[in-house]
């Protein structure tokens, strides 16, 4: 079982931080659930009411209810509040594949505006939203938006989550600075080693610490407990 052992130290105004916070990562199953579940844990602990989001799931499956994506129930299971499945999952796709070619396939076009209307419809409820993505920074959500807009359209700070393995400095260098061409503030990186022990792991975080230009928000072990024991900050 996960245990959320957080030293999480926001730094900036109340305000900033009850926000939330958009979590993207440098690739798909990269660890994005894990540290968005563990956010919402600790801002509840700081006495937030909050509630977790994702906007775009592909790799559903079907259920009673209908199609249900496992990432998504796990951040529903985390909020502070009861909440329609439709309005934290507004696009749930079946197939495990793009979120662009998913809907495709479904016939179904991603609309940026009614997941702003959900978004809108959660944040009047809560203090705080954590608003997980898809995949990594550019993942298309139709032919003319990625899931950069998504995060520019809602306006809030970005956490990113880093797969330590073999080039995994690029990927996070890139997506950090994809992040600031949109002019959004990066509140800092987690370090996760979500496919498994990695021989240059602390040489690999140290390079991306003194480049990326956010506060390491932690490191995760592969299969451990999430401690985050690095924290310097949240910047909101």
């Amino acid at each position: 079982m996960v245990k959320y052992a957080f030293r999480w130290m926001p730094c900036g105004d109340a305000e900033a931080m009850n926000n939330g916070y958009f979590i993207t990562g440098t690739d798909t199953e990269v660890g994005k659930t894990r540290v968005s579940v563990a956010l919402l844990h600790w801002l509840q602990q700081q006495g937030l009411r909050v509630a977790g989001m994702k906007p775009v799931a592909a790799g559903c499956e079907e259920t009673a209810a209908g199609l249900r994506n496992e990432d998504a129930l796990a951040l529903q299971a985390a909020s502070s509040v009861t909440l329609p499945y439709d309005t934290i999952n507004p696009y749930a796709l079946a197939p495990p594949i793009a979120p662009h070619l998913a809907a495709r396939d479904a016939g179904i076009l991603i609309d940026i505006d009614p997941i702003l209307a959900a978004y809108r419809t959660i944040a009047a409820q809560v203090d705080s939203v954590v608003v997980e993505g898809a995949g990594g920074w550019r993942v298309p959500l139709n032919d003319n938006q990625d899931m950069s807009d998504l995060a520019a359209a809602l306006g809030l700070p970005v956490v990113l989550v880093v797969d330590i393995r073999l080039g995994c400095i690029n990927h996070a260098l890139l997506s950090a600075q994809a992040i600031a061409a949109r002019g959004l503030p990066l509140a800092g990186w987690a370090a996760n080693h979500a496919h498994g022990d990695y021989a240059r792991s602390a040489d690999n975080i140290a390079s991306i610490a003194a480049r990326v230009g956010a506060p390491l928000l932690g490191v995760i072990p592969y299969h451990g407990d999430i401690t985050m024991d690095q924290v310097e900050g949240l910047r909101g």
